[in-house]
């Protein structure tokens, strides 16, 4: 049993971070009372821990690469843990907005690590079995963070989920210590930091555009401005890849088809499985009236199928990548679809069964996007790639949730002018998608409260179908993609090792033929 405490510590850290990825969003009303502030001013909460996480990861799996890969996830554990205390300890939103960027950051170092150090400590059968359990701890974090935060706020108080952080994360540095293997990349390599710098600027600025585009307006020049600045750096950073002799991001990967749809996949997936449950808790609590713990327990479905089907496929596999990808992504666009179905009478009950079919396909789709992409480099470049793949996931989940919110605010905004009884349908809709429902109804006189409580309920059901649709498209996509490109051989690739002196735009895998 010694030779699975490698992934033991590694899968304990990786539960934490992404349980906070998720675990805050049926907390957002809790914080914004206690905290004397908006919903919409506490979507941050979420997306700056989601952004920090995915601007962060391509550096620090390069960087790991260098200085050693164990070094980079123990440093990565203790700034999260630290940086949970004070988002925990929060006196306004602002302490909590700006610890949630430093939690994204220990986060990354973590993320960053993962895959190459399970790829280090692995292989053969045992890899598979390893990336099974790894890909199990994904699917389950992400979908059970809004049922460990609804039983955690409504029992007791919200800054506990940040709080349970702490043991758990000192654990997961003593078993690191103890069993997990230093390794680095051969060599000294130049640091690429221009292209962090360049590729966390492209992200940050789209993402904070997107979020202010629904709530301040698309023309005005603050957002332009937000997207000009994104396209800028996302050019700069194509230029200093394609010229850094060890980039953060060798983009030259992108010619080979396997590895363009695996993070093609990667960066859907997040959004089209998990970017709605944001909304969906919204819904529940602000509109239908639900506790915390009631709201989270109707997505526990979902986290309950994902864990099995990840166990199952460890137990029974491998199957080739471009079916478990491409068949777990088409099942995540009909489970979205089937959730799409909403109107002003609807409950909670009925996005179970949509759900249960994406948890399906987010246990097919993690542990075998992790293996497929570690398969298509070098030994010594897993933390890049590694990085890549979590960052493309972690970036779909930051871009989903934007993106997202302007389809949502705009079409609650469409239900409520077409009704015609709404003096100001957009400071109404802005108020509305940021948790403001009971306190919109309880304005109106009372002979008008019940009309307006339905039409209320019929906008929130209109915009969470319009944002399950956007989602199915996302997955369906994505799966037609894999099925197109992804030749990675079952079970991955044993890489052999590279030869002396070969420079990492050189090294070849076996698997080169197929990808």
């Amino acid at each position: 049993m010694r030779k699975w405490w490698p992934l033991a510590a590694i899968c304990l850290g990786t539960f934490m971070l992404l349980l906070d990825v998720t675990i805050v969003t049926v907390a957002l009303p809790a914080m914004a009372a206690d905290l004397g502030t908006t919903l919409s001013d506490l979507e941050w909460v979420v997306d700056t821990y989601a952004l920090a996480l995915a601007s962060l990861l391509l550096g620090v799996g390069s960087r790991a690469d260098r200085i050693g890969r164990r070094k980079v996830y123990l440093v990565g554990l203790i700034v999260f843990t630290a940086a949970s205390v004070v988002c925990a300890v929060a006196p306004n939103a602002g302490v909590l907005i700006g610890a949630r960027a430093v939690q994204g950051l220990g986060a990354a170092g973590m993320f960053g690590t993962t895959i190459a150090l399970l790829g280090m400590h692995y292989s053969g059968r045992d890899r598979g079995v390893a990336f099974a359990v790894w890909g199990a701890t994904n699917s389950v974090a992400a979908a059970a963070g809004p049922v460990v935060g609804g039983i955690l706020t409504q029992y007791l108080d919200w800054r506990w989920i940040f709080f349970v952080n702490l043991p758990v994360c000192l654990a997961a540095v003593v078993m690191t210590l103890r069993s997990v293997r230093e390794a680095k990349g051969q060599g000294r390599q130049r640091a690429d930091v221009l292209g962090t710098v360049t590729f966390t600027v492209a992200s940050g600025a789209l993402t904070f555009g997107l979020i202010r585009a629904h709530s301040d307006g698309w023309a005005t020049p603050f957002t332009l401005g937000l997207f000009a600045t994104a396209a800028i750096a996302l050019a700069l950073f194509v230029v200093v890849e394609t010229r850094h002799e060890h980039p953060v991001l060798d983009l030259s990967l992108f010619r080979r088809p396997s590895f363009t749809g695996i993070m093609v996949s990667a960066l859907f997936l997040q959004g089209a499985a998990f970017a709605y449950l944001l909304y969906e808790s919204l819904w529940m609590q602000s509109v239908l009236g639900y506790e915390p713990v009631e709201a989270g327990l109707y997505i526990l479905p979902m986290c309950a199928s994902a864990f099995v089907v990840s166990a199952l496929a460890g137990r029974f596999g491998p199957w080739p990548p471009r079916s478990t990808i491409g068949g777990g992504l088409a099942l995540i666009a009909l489970g979205s679809a089937m959730q799409a179905t909403l109107d002003a009478g609807s409950s909670g009950s009925s996005l179970v069964a949509g759900l249960v079919v994406a948890g399906l396909g987010v246990g097919l789709v993690t542990p075998s996007l992790s293996a497929a992409a570690l398969a298509t480099v070098p030994p010594e470049r897993g933390g890049m790639v590694g990085g890549a793949v979590n960052t493309f996931r972690q970036l779909g989940f930051a871009l989903g949730i934007a993106v997202f919110g302007v389809i949502f605010q705009s079409r609650i905004e469409s239900v409520l002018k077409a009704d015609g009884g709404v003096p100001d349908p957009h400071e109404a809709a802005v108020a509305l998608s940021g948790g403001q429902a009971r306190p919109f109804v309880a304005g109106w006189p009372e002979g008008e409260r019940d009309e307006m409580a339905h039409l209320v309920r019929e906008a929130f059901a209109s915009g969470l179908n319009a944002v399950l649709v956007v989602a199915a498209a996302l997955g369906a996509v994505a799966s037609l993609v894999v099925v197109a490109t992804v030749r990675v051989p079952m079970g991955g690739a044993e890489q052999r090792k590279p030869e002396a002196g070969a420079s990492p735009r050189g090294q070849e895998t076996q698997a080169d033929a197929a990808l």
